[in-house]
């Protein structure tokens, strides 16, 4: 792939130049009124969704219009980033107030026959994984280990986004050296990293959150440079890694919801 350089550059510019783009028009002129956007964050002050929507259509910009990423990467990233946060933002609309917690709980209500906004981003995100891994590799075991890795990147940097900056700051943290290499890997890293950075100062300022549309977003963006600079090898530690944080996280959360865990 030649031209890595520019073109990671050009996609921390456009992840950026969109992302803040997008935040601004939202916040100035937020369709419906600011109402329905508005969330109780941590400390109980009135915080935007803005920037989850804004992180998304930002990495997934920086990923369509990348020069000289393949086609399909290309079509990959776009499908995950979108799918994620298209998931995301269900729950962040239809399970504001949904006191469970945690993947057992939300299958737990799938088995009851009740679909939950959280099993529709479960399969949903899942789903949208294993398409983009099916497109970024080849060989079947590569496919499904890329479809973890891309889901549960985006699960892991939404189990982080419990205080103001920590999803974004953890998607730079874990990108950042991925801009370091070349190839598909580096450019597709540059997309969350863009997106992040734009936003970061209005998130850590208590102006917007990500909520799950931006941490599933930018997480599942993240996953996609990281299957797209892995052989088998780093896919499967990857994997393991996520789904150990998976579980790690379901546990936390359970807890949480019992009232085992308090502040």
């Amino acid at each position: 792939m030649k031209g890595g350089g520019t073109a990671r550059l050009a996609g921390l510019l456009a992840a950026a130049g969109v992302a803040r783009a997008t935040y601004e028009g939202l916040r100035r002129r937020p369709p419906g009124g600011s109402g329905p956007w508005q969330r109780k964050n941590h400390a109980g002050r009135a915080v935007g969704l803005f920037g989850g929507p804004a992180a998304t259509l930002g990495a997934a910009a920086a990923v369509a219009a990348a020069p000289g990423l393949p086609g399909r990467a290309r079509a990959a990233g776009t499908l995950a980033v979108l799918a994620a946060g298209g998931c995301g933002a269900y729950d962040d609309v239809a399970g504001a107030g949904d006191p469970r917690r945690g993947f057992r709980a939300h299958l737990s209500a799938l088995r009851q026959g009740e679909l939950t906004s959280g099993a529709v981003k479960l399969l949903g995100i899942g789903a949208a994984g294993l398409a983009a891994g099916a497109l970024l590799k080849d060989r079947p075991a590569d496919k499904v280990l890329a479809g973890v890795v891309i889901a549960g990147s985006a699960h892991l940097v939404n189990l982080v986004d419990v205080r103001p900056g920590r999803a974004a700051g953890v998607v730079l943290a874990l990108g950042a050296p991925g801009l370091l290499r070349s190839g598909p890997g580096g450019v597709l890293a540059a997309a969350p990293v863009g997106a992040a950075a734009a936003l970061l100062p209005d998130d850590l300022g208590e102006r917007t959150m990500l909520g799950d549309t931006g941490a599933h977003a930018l997480g599942a963006a993240l996953g996609l440079a990281i299957v797209a600079a892995d052989g088998r090898p780093g896919l499967l530690a990857h994997a393991a890694a996520l789904t150990a944080a998976a579980a790690s996280g379901d546990a936390v959360s359970r807890a949480a919801a019992a009232g085992v865990l308090i502040g």
